[in-house]
Formats: C-alpha cells, sequence, structure tokens
C-alpha cells in the first residue's frame, strides 16, 4: 500500500505544479501546515479520503485520477461491482474503497469505509474538511466524534452532518466496522 501512496502523491505533486499553485497556497487552502502539505506530495504522510477530496477539488480534477492516474470517462452512469472499488488506505486503521470512481464531474464521493479497532487510548485523530457527510453503519458499531459530540451509531443508523467541524470514527466492541460515506 505505501507504492499506492507514492503514487498518489507524485500524481499531487505533478499535478499541483502544472496549476501552477504552490505548496503555501495549497497547504493554506487546505488548512495544513506547509509541512504536513510536503509530507502529502513526498508520499510519508498519509492523505484521508477527504483531504484528497479537497486537493481534487482545488486542483479542478477528479479524485479517481488522482487515485488511478487515469481520466475518468463516464457521464450516464457507472457500475462498481463487489469489492472492485479503487481501494485507499490512508490511515492504518481506516480502508476506503472508492465506489465511483469513474464518473466525470462528480457531486459527491461515495466510499465504503471499513475501521479497525484501535489499539491505543483516547480519542482518535480528528479530520475536517469544507462540505457534508453522510455516513451510513453498514456492519458493526460506530463511535462518532464531532464537535465534542459523542454519537454511537449501531447497523442501519446513519448521520449526516457539517464536515468543517473536526470528525473522527472508532469500530467499538473489538470488532471492525463498516460504513458507508459520502463526503459533499
Amino acid at each position: 500500500m505505501k507504492e499506492k501512496m507514492k503514487e498518489i502523491a507524485q500524481r499531487v505533486s505533478e499535478l499541483r505544479e502544472l496549476s501552477d499553485i504552490g505548496i503555501d497556497e495549497m497547504a493554506n487552502q487546505l488548512n495544513v501546515p506547509v509541512k504536513t502539505y510536503m509530507g502529502y506530495e513526498e508520499g510519508k504522510n498519509d492523505i484521508s479520503a477527504s483531504v484528497l477530496y479537497e486537493i481534487a477539488q482545488k486542483l479542478n480534477v477528479d479524485m479517481g485520477l488522482l487515485l488511478t492516474g487515469e481520466e475518468t470517462r463516464m457521464h450516464i452512469f457507472a457500475v462498481t461491482r463487489k469489492g472492485k472499488g479503487v481501494r485507499a488506505e490512508r490511515r492504518k486503521e481506516y480502508k476506503y474503497e472508492n465506489l465511483a470512481e469513474k464518473f466525470i464531474h462528480k457531486k459527491a464521493e461515495p466510499f465504503i469505509v471499513a475501521v479497525k479497532p484501535r489499539t491505543q487510548l483516547g480519542k482518535p485523530l480528528t479530520n475536517s474538511h469544507p462540505g457534508q457527510e453522510f455516513n451510513y453503519v453498514i456492519e458493526g458499531t460506530l463511535k462518532i466524534y464531532i464537535h465534542d459530540n459523542e454519537i454511537v451509531l449501531e447497523d442501519g443508523d446513519s448521520i449526516f452532518f457539517d464536515s468543517s467541524y473536526e470528525h473522527a470514527m472508532e469500530a467499538l466492541n473489538d470488532k471492525k466496522a463498516k460504513f458507508l460515506a459520502i463526503i459533499l
């Protein structure tokens, strides 16, 4: 998975340069320190799916291009067969499967996200990004931390929230949790 992360990082770097956007400008747009952003482009720092989505928006490209290196072409529909979406492991406890990487000009990014139970104590790493997010729990129990709130969701439960607030997900009961995430 490290090789895939480096390929994505290289595409981000090349597209940023082609777009004539400086590192400082991109870091500022993403609201991250320049050092963190440079780590993204060097393949040293994991890029969360939501940050990758923001980068794609800033570069005016489809996220599928960043994930696969191929231009998206489908404009009427795109089918993703079970287990065949583009996979990305952005953080060790999260695994993402993009469900619409081939559809061009999407207004949202749908993912299946698998979350492993955490082994360390304390609140998990949080993330924030512009827009909104919808999560629907498919399997397991998921605790969502969002803006000083903790919400526990079971199979079939869902949440829609303003993703500009810091948020994180955690699998409970020492079992993996799986959910559908749609980033808008």
